[in-house]
C-alpha cells in the first residue's frame, strides 16, 4: 500500500522530476529510448560518452520513475514508463487548489499562534484551547533531537528556556505522545508530524 506523501514531500518529488528532466544528455536519452528499449552500452555509443556517465543518467531518470529496467542477457534494457510523461506541466507544477488552501491557512494559524503565545523564545501562556496547545508543544519538540535519550534534568533545562513550569510541559509532552518516558529517561516518539 502507498503511504501518503504530506504536501512537502509531493513538491520535493515534482522538484526532482524537473532536476531529472534538466539535463541535455537525459532528455535525449529519453527520446532514443522512446524509440525503443535500450541498454547503457548502446547509449553511450550513439551518444560518444563513457558507460558510466550513461549509468549516471540512467540512475538519476529511474529514480524520478521515468525509466524502469529488465535484465537481458548481460544487460540492464532500460524502457520508458509513460505515466509520469503524460501528464501536463502544468498537473506536474500545480498542487490541486483545496490541498494548497489547506496547507497555506494551515501554516498561517501556526504562525498566529506561535506569534501569539512566544514572544523572545519564551512561552508566555499556555494555551488552553488544545489545538493551539498541540502547536506550541510541537514548537518545543524541535528542540529534542529524534532517538536521543534524555534524563529527566536535560529536559527540564530545555523546557525551563520556554517557561517556568517545566513539569506541565514534560506531562503535556508525555501525555499527547510527543515524547516517551521510562524510569526517569525520556525520548521522541516516533510519530507522523
Amino acid at each position: 500500500m502507498a503511504q501518503k506523501m504530506t504536501p512537502e514531500q509531493n513538491l520535493e518529488v515534482r522538484a526532482e522530476l524537473f532536476k531529472a528532466l534538466g539535463h541535455p544528455v537525459r532528455l535525449l536519452i529519453l527520446n532514443l529510448i522512446k524509440i525503443q528499449p535500450r541498454h547503457g552500452e548502446e547509449l553511450a555509443t550513439i551518444l560518444h560518452l563513457k558507460p558510466a556517465t550513461i549509468s549516471h543518467h540512467l540512475s538519476k531518470l529511474s529514480d524520478v520513475g521515468l525509466l524502469t529496467s529488465q535484465k537481458d542477457q548481460y544487460y540492464q534494457t532500460y524502457s520508458l514508463v509513460g505515466e509520469p510523461l503524460k501528464k501536463t506541466i502544468e498537473e506536474v507544477v500545480y498542487l490541486p487548489q483545496e490541498r494548497m488552501d489547506a496547507q497555506v491557512k494551515e501554516d498561517a494559524y501556526r504562525t498566529k499562534v506561535l506569534r501569539t503565545f512566544i514572544k523572545h523564545g519564551r512561552i508566555t501562556g499556555i494555551p488552553s484551547q488544545l489545538k493551539k496547545r498541540l502547536i506550541i508543544l510541537e514548537h518545543i519538540l524541535e528542540e529534542f533531537e529524534p532517538e536521543r535519550k534524555y534524563t529527566e534534568h536535560e529536559v527540564n533545562l530545555i523546557l525551563l528556556d520556554f517557561h517556568e513550569d517545566v513539569a506541565l510541559l514534560r506531562r503535556e509532552l508525555a501525555d499527547h505522545g510527543y515524547m516517551e518516558r521510562e524510569a526517569g529517561i525520556y525520548w521522541r516518539a516516533k510519530r507522523e508530524m
